[in-house]
């Protein structure tokens, strides 16, 4: 299965997906690290949340149109229904993730 493919069928979840695309030597991408870990303990199971290395997959950040990282994008049933790049705090995410969807 290709990563497209597994892409596809990832964001057609139920339950919202908050996807980062990253890169590995992106100091704002790993300061965004415990951020993400402290917001999937508060809201577990209502949102997943799912880490892309744009290095390992060039295709498919291209095809999402990802500009820089870190790049968060939320999906719900297929749909994308937001997107931003920088820097987010815990607070802003997790507001986009309960009003949006």
């Amino acid at each position: 299965m290709t990563m497209k493919a597994s892409f596809a069928n990832l964001i057609q979840s139920e339950t919202p997906v908050l996807i980062d695309f990253w890169a590995t030597w992106c100091g704002p991408c790993k300061a965004m690290m415990p951020v993400l870990d402290e917001l999937k303990a508060e809201l577990g199971d209502r949102v997943r949340i799912i880490k892309i290395d744009v290095d390992k997959n060039i295709d498919l950040a291209a095809d999402m149109k990802v500009m820089g990282v870190p790049t968060f994008m939320l999906f719900h049933q297929g749909k994308e229904l937001w997107r931003q790049p920088g820097v987010l705090t815990k607070e802003a995410l997790k507001q986009v993730i309960e009003t949006t969807v």
